[in-house]
């Protein structure tokens, strides 16, 4: 259990620094920080996945709580407005903890306190929030006021007070229910305070200030509309329930929601007694990326993978690489089946799509790698669960990729006439290391890509294990020219990318590790352990690997600023956890003392331990700076982050006997 205590709770600085996340399963989320305040436009206490796992819309902000007992009232929550912070919630929080639902335990002062637990979730497959309140302690009967913020826009924009906002709230003949629908299009959000009473009173409040928002250097100011409040009183011991949803039944039992939820989570780690406590916090963190989309003709709707929390959409490169590590180390095999079979119906072209957007427009296919990554996800598959049954099955899509990729196909991606894979040109952004802002490619990399070749090498090299016939050039072949034209005899490592702006890019980056990695590495031997040492010399972190050597002049030591200066570190020195998953793998793969090198990448990983216990609560950040002391930074939740460090653990470290 993570826990927090009022030494943090109660300071601003600290606590709004760390934030929870609930997730639904159905790409819907409820988030702010420990303190009760949002400071990001994504923070809110219901942003419902409309179209699962997509329009993802906030519809309930938060919920503005007063508790009052004889004639002292203590305001619970908080908010930034310009110049001030109000009311100041904070102040009266004792602890804050993840038990598997974020926690809160307010206590007012006084010889006799008022102690208040409030409890947030989201169950599975339910666009709805329940909050839990329940008075622990008191002088007699206490009055609970309960203020609801709605909202109703897509969760990458902000509100201002407008005429086209419908104001109108229903209120059931027991005024404990209403419904608010400020939107068409968009379905009504029903609240329900159990025992409670509710009053309109219509009012819109102004100029709630997002910090995180100020300091990416985007808008960060925003209205909220709040229709009334309600009124429930509590008595010691009693509890009261708030549920926020869209379309969930009248018959909605929130205790037994809870109970089941709770169940369900503890089960992810229940069959795993033997994992370590930091094992099973990454289990139970892996579960919030894997979502369900719409049923189709009566069928059970197929799942996918949304590649972070809270801006990300589904990803095919990010699916790809977290597929292992959330799906088949912690037992899933089903699930990853179906995430293979949806991604392979998008294919075209012999590539399934980079992005798949979270609003009504086509799969964009601007990705060299996600394909190659599905090879290697193949590759896990049949690894942890022996089913070639299905692996024969998806042959078919395996040999038309490599087809595709023989002859050519979308973007300039095909093979040369030495065999390799040629990626892109000037103006294309292909590989994972893809930033780009206006028409400046900050990491340009067409050509022939180091890990593209790799990736392309180790799929075709699965296709021959499988016996499959395709057209695609011989395995030896490329072996052959991959050592000619990556390696550096004179650096000593491989090279990033040749044949593309330049004739030969020896920037020191990440992405040559791949090519030891894989099940088939490119390289073996003597150049595999060189890579491996140029890469712990230059790269390597205790969160993962830079993006490039300290030593370049391009090196850029803190992702921070706006746009134009996150973009323009993003991979020039940014640290990526995920990339520590195949380091470890290639580490360990080329040392001579295997049982001293998994000790030692051990220790590689206890630095998560404390991280997670920052930024995203429970989970591990999309990146950290590239200079000491290693910021996180982006994402508060990234699905490869978790996936990589979970599978390299349990595959490379044995760390837990986590297959079924």
């Amino acid at each position: 259990m993570i826990s927090f205590g009022a030494d943090i709770c109660r300071d601003w600085a600290r606590a709004t620094g760390k934030e929870w996340l609930e997730t639904n399963g159905l790409g819907g989320y409820a988030s702010s920080t420990i303190a009760g305040a949002n400071t990001r436009r994504y923070h809110g206490l219901l942003i419902a996945a409309l179209r699962p796992p997509t329009q993802r819309t906030l519809l309930l902000s938060k919920l503005e709580e007063t508790l009052a007992e004889t004639d002292t009232e203590y305001d619970l929550s908080c908010n930034q407005y310009p110049g001030s912070i109000y009311p100041q919630g904070y102040r009266y929080l004792q602890e804050f903890r993840a038990d598997p639902f974020p926690t809160f335990l307010y206590e007012s002062e006084g010889a006799r306190p008022i102690r208040l637990e409030k409890l947030v979730a989201m169950c599975s497959g339910l666009n709805a929030v329940v909050v839990r309140y329940r008075l622990i302690e008191g002088a007699g009967t206490a009055s609970l006021v309960v203020r609801p913020l709605v909202n109703c826009r897509d969760h990458h924009h902000l509100m201002r007070e407008n005429t086209d906002f419908d104001a109108t709230a229903e209120v059931s003949g027991a005024r404990d229910r209403i419904s608010v629908q400020p939107c068409p299009g968009v379905p009504p959000l029903h609240i329900h305070v159990q025992g409670g009473y509710f009053e309109p009173w219509g009012y819109w409040y102004h100029n709630f200030e997002y910090a995180q928002e100020a300091a990416r250097g985007l808008e960060f100011r925003e209205d909220q509309y709040s229709p009334g409040y309600f009124v429930c009183q509590l008595e010691v011991g009693e509890t009261r329930f708030v549920v926020a949803s869209v379309g969930t039944p009248d018959a909605f039992d929130p205790g037994a929601a809870l109970d089941l939820e709770r169940d369900r989570r503890t089960s992810l780690t229940a069959p795993r007694s033997q994992a370590s406590v930091q094992v099973s916090q990454l289990i139970a963190a892996a579960d919030r990326f894997l979502v369900s989309r719409p049923p189709t003709s009566g069928q059970k709707g197929p799942r996918g993978i949304i590649a972070g929390y809270h801006w990300f959409e589904e990803w095919g490169r990010d699916a790809m690489i977290s597929l292992p590590g959330l799906t088949l180390v912690t037992g899933r095999h089903d699930v990853a089946r179906e995430v293979l079979v949806a991604y392979a119906e998008h294919c075209n072209q012999g590539l399934i799509p980079n992005r798949i957007p979270d609003a009504d427009a086509h799969p964009d296919y601007n990705t060299a790698d996600a394909t190659l990554w599905m090879f290697w996800a193949v590759q896990k598959y049949l690894q942890h669960s022996g089913d070639r049954e299905f692996v024969d099955e998806f042959l078919t899509v395996l040999v038309d990729a490599i087809d595709w990729h023989a002859r050519g196909t979308h973007y300039g991606i095909g093979a040369d006439s030495d065999g390799l894979l040629r990626v892109g040109e000037a103006s294309t952004q292909l590989t994972w290391m893809d930033a780009k802002v206006g028409e400046w490619v900050v990491t340009p990399r067409h050509g022939k890509p180091v890990e593209i070749n790799a990736l392309w090498y180790n799929a075709l090299r699965f296709l021959q294990e499988l016996n499959a016939r395709h057209s695609g050039p011989e395995p030896a072949q490329v072996a052959d020219r991959f050592g000619r034209r990556f390696w550096n005899e004179e650096q000593g490592y491989l090279n990033d990318v040749v044949d593309g702006g330049v004739l030969v890019d020896a920037s020191l980056r990440p992405n040559q590790i791949i090519a030891v990695s894989l099940p088939y590495p490119a390289i073996e031997g003597s150049r595999a352990r060189a890579v491996v040492g140029a890469v712990e010399r230059d790269l390597l972190t205790p969160y993962g690997l830079r993006t490039l050597s300290p030593r370049d002049p391009r090196y850029r030591g803190h992702c921070v600023g706006d746009q134009w200066k996150r973009d323009g570190a993003y991979h020039q020195g940014t640290v990526w956890p995920w990339l520590l998953g195949p380091f470890i793998t290639a580490y360990v793969r080329t040392a001579e003392r295997k049982r001293a090198a998994r000790a030692r990448a051990r220790s590689w990983l206890r630095a998560f331990g404390g991280h997670m216990h920052e930024a995203g609560i429970g989970q591990v950040s999309e990146i950290f700076d590239g200079d000491e002391p290693h910021d996180p930074r982006g994402c508060i939740a990234q699905a490869w982050s978790v996936a990589e460090i979970l599978r390299a653990a349990v595959e490379d470290l044995g760390l837990s006997g986590l297959g079924r």
